[in-house]
């Protein structure tokens, strides 16, 4: 292990974070609040501690491969989901660290499962700071790291494999920085679209940022107890449209900035994902549609519950508990496959289930006609074996910790839909799941231990598994 290449990228990534760290200042200055001096105390901490990292680091990065990365990443998201859970308790908003830092990593995670009973008690400035870091993470800590700093060698293509979402990455340009650059133009631009149309909508400034910051990072923190259930139908569906373009794979927008419409729009990935979208929203809308008393209302309600779901956002509009058990089912299963790759949505990946189902459809081929030859495309694009392998190899890691996760959560001795779905939906970085952590519950009553586990879960969901399960090889830590 490079440690002290490890050592260098971890002072940025926290001293990242001590500047991101002011922007909840500026807020409790512009509330009055008090709670402002506690978060400035811990950017000059966060500011403190880079040094000693940087201090540790040398200056050059030979000998940084995907071990370095993949170790770099995984170590950079705990302690971002750390520090940033200081605030909390020191603010007394969330007293109790465990929770602070379950609240915390959810915030990084854009998972938005949280242990608070009454969201509206917070200062403004843990409000913001609680959204702030769902926008943070959408995109990826590492990501925004090397688009706004000058790395240059062998550990960005590794990072940025390592902190991305979907079976493959690729580079839409030649040099990643740029990549990078690129992917956060288009993260700010969309994010400040939904603010200015939000405001447009008449919701209240504070309310438009935060939940811009919940919909870019498909997060779903809100700032209020009901979520954005009491925003006008305006507000709602304005949510709804760009949470479903956040789950979009953002390399397709910038094949639409090279005016590349016909490909972008021809993405494989793309129609499954808007057809699962919209087909659910179809059964569901018609299933839902006595509660309403109109195909219209049960439509709209639907095609938001759908659209949060299924890019793991977690905002709600209502509560689904009370829903037929079809559409339950259905907001469940779309929540597990989730968005596309290469967006800031949570899930197995639209991308993986169509390799998946593609797998499968060549296996009973070979049965019917063993001579058969056939490759598998996407997009025209013949899929390796490695990349199948990765796939097959990340389900089966997928199921392991999911069953693991729900054995140790289930001695807390809660039903099993409760467990199943809260560790769907820790793992799955969606929030809300069924029952007692449905859209009007939470993760308060869960034991320390199991909130553990959805740490745990949480981190693994969103950095797709194997950063996380590398720190549990002894080889990982020799130097």
């Amino acid at each position: 292990m490079n440690y002290k290449a490890v050592s260098k990228i971890l002072s940025y990534v926290l001293r990242l974070e001590g500047i991101l760290m002011l922007a909840p200042c500026i807020v409790a200055l512009i509330y009055g609040e008090k709670e402002g001096w506690w978060y400035l105390a811990c950017a000059a901490f966060c500011f403190g501690i880079s040094f000693v990292f940087g201090f540790a680091g040398g200056k050059k990065t030979e000998g940084f491969f995907a071990r370095e990365g993949f170790f770099v990443v995984a170590m950079s998201w705990i302690l971002m989901g750390v520090f940033g859970a200081i605030p909390f308790v020191l603010t007394g908003d969330i007293p109790n660290f465990v929770d602070a830092l379950f609240e915390s990593i959810s915030g990084f995670t854009t998972t938005g499962g949280s242990i608070l009973r009454d969201v509206e008690a917070l200062s403004k400035t843990s409000l913001f700071w609680r959204s702030f870091t769902h926008w943070i993470g959408g995109m990826g800590v590492l990501v925004l790291l090397m688009a706004i700093l000058p790395l240059a060698g062998s550990e960005n293509i590794f990072m940025m494999r390592a902190e991305s979402t979907g079976p493959q990455v690729g580079k839409m340009v030649p040099k990643i920085r740029k990549t990078a650059e690129i992917l956060y133009v288009s993260y700010f631009a969309l994010t400040v679209l939904e603010i200015i149309m939000l405001i447009a909508g008449k919701v209240p400034v504070f309310d438009a940022l935060t939940t811009a910051f919940g919909t870019a990072g498909t997060g779903g923190f809100a700032v209020t107890n009901s979520s954005i259930g009491n925003y006008s139908d305006y507000g709602q569906i304005v949510v709804a449209v760009f949470m479903m373009l956040f789950g979009v794979n953002f390399n397709l927008y910038y094949l639409l900035s090279v005016r590349k419409i016909k490909t972008a729009l021809l993405s494989e990935e793309l129609r499954y994902y808007v057809g699962i979208m919209l087909a659910t929203t179809l059964v569901i809308a018609v299933n839902i549609r006595n509660i309403f008393g109109s195909f219209g209302v049960s439509l709209r309600y639907s095609f938001f519950q759908v659209s949060s779901l299924m890019t793991s956002t977690g905002f709600s509009t209502y509560n689904y508990n009370t829903w037929p058990e079809l559409s339950k089912t259905l907001l469940v299963l779309v929540s597990i496959i989730g968005a596309c790759a290469g967006s800031t949505g949570g899930g197995i990946k639209v991308s993986r289930f169509v390799i998946m189902l593609k797998c499968v459809k060549r296996e009973i081929r070979s049965f019917v006609n063993p001579r058969t030859v056939k490759q598998i495309r996407m997009d025209g694009t013949a899929i390796t074996r490695e990349v199948r392998s990765s796939v097959k190899s990340y389900m089966l890691a997928y199921l392991v910790i999911y069953v693991v996760s729900l054995i140790i959560v289930s001695l807390d001795g809660f039903d099993f839909t409760t467990n199943t779905t809260a560790v769907f939906a820790t793992f799955n970085n969606t929030g809300p799941g069924l029952n007692m952590v449905g859209p009007a519950g939470n993760y308060a009553d869960f034991s320390i231990l199991s909130k553990i586990v959805f740490i745990f879960d949480m981190l693994a969901g969103r950095l797709e598994l194997y950063p996380m399960l590398i720190l549990f090889v002894p080889g990982t830590w020799k130097d």
